[in-house]
């Protein structure tokens, strides 16, 4: 096909589809139909959640948008509005027009309430999730401390991909003595106190910040909707780790998913080098990884490490 005929296609597709969001908007604002039990995956950044996102976007029985919501989110409560205390949400913070807005969004652009969501803040804002769809069901994806900081440090490297929000932030940011002036990922409740901290103990608190929220709201849930993700057992048998969630949730895990976690570990979704456990031993931050662990001993032992 011509370079000219696949503008055109791709100029028909583009149209078709903002038309198709403008028929299911009017639909939906007919009856104005809450979303029942979606999916919402949580877990602290580089621990494996696009991983676990984009796999149960290829079930048939759940919508997606096939990218992070954070923008979407934000445009309800935005860091703003909160003095930038944090990403934290909760229970006050939830109002049936969110509930509305995100339904008819999802609803506009996927053409099902019955859907799959994932952003980096997920997890600092599940008492105001579950406030808003009492039914939702919840995936949570933990990683081994080492290898988990370690990559939130290989992350904050990468700026311009993790910290596009952060550019208003109201304090100066000089992590690692000014090697580092964005904040990647996502603040939460005490965040300005590590403004000009060392690299690692920005990860290690991260880390611990964001799993300590997750447990705490881990107690609100019917256990019928919460289901656990170890990383390192993905990595030792993908088909038998995503098949006991999917079964868990009471979602159908077909031949097409077998199919794709077969091979889900060779080409990683935004995978920083080689996939294996406890590379962080032998990696260029080893020495700083190992300088934090204690201190976020506690909560890896909850969390089962």
């Amino acid at each position: 096909m011509s370079d000219f005929w696949l503008k055109v296609r791709k100029t028909l597709q583009y149209h078709w589809k903002k038309r198709l969001i403008a028929i299911r908007e009017a639909k939906w604002d007919r009856s104005k139909p809450l979303a029942q039990s979606p999916v919402f995956i949580l877990g602290c950044s580089r621990a494996g959640t696009t991983l676990v996102y984009k796999t149960f976007s290829e079930s048939r029985q759940l919508g997606t948008l096939q990218r992070e919501t954070h923008d979407l989110w934000a445009s309800l409560h935005s860091l703003e509005d909160k003095q930038w205390s944090g990403h934290e949400l909760d229970e006050a913070d939830a109002s049936p027009a969110d509930a509305e807005f995100i339904s008819r969004y999802f609803y506009s652009h996927t053409g099902t309430l019955q859907f799959v969501d994932k952003n980096n803040q997920n997890g600092l804002c599940l008492p105001y999730l579950l406030k808003l769809f009492p039914k939702a069901r919840f995936v949570y994806i933990k990683r081994s401390p080492g290898d988990n900081i370690n990559s939130l440090i290989e992350g904050w490297r990468k700026a311009d991909e993790f910290a596009t929000w952060s550019n208003n932030l109201p304090l100066e940011v000089n992590v690692e003595n000014g090697q580092f002036k964005r904040w990647c990922f996502f603040i939460a409740q005490g965040w300005q106190e590590y403004v000009n901290e060392s690299i690692e103990k920005v990860a290690a608190y991260q880390y611990r910040v964001i799993n300590r929220a997750i447990l705490k709201g881990r107690k609100l849930v019917p256990p019928s909707q919460w289901v656990e993700i170890r990383y390192e057992d993905l990595l030792v048998d993908p088909v038998k780790g995503f098949k006991d969630a999917f079964v868990d949730l009471g979602l159908e895990f077909d031949k097409h998913l077998e199919q794709h976690c077969q091979s889900v570990l060779s080409n990683p979704y935004n995978a920083f080098s080689e996939i294996r456990l406890d590379k962080w031993k032998d990696g260029r931050n080893a020495e700083k990884v190992a300088s934090v662990m204690a201190s976020v001993e506690d909560v890896a032992k909850e969390m089962g490490y």
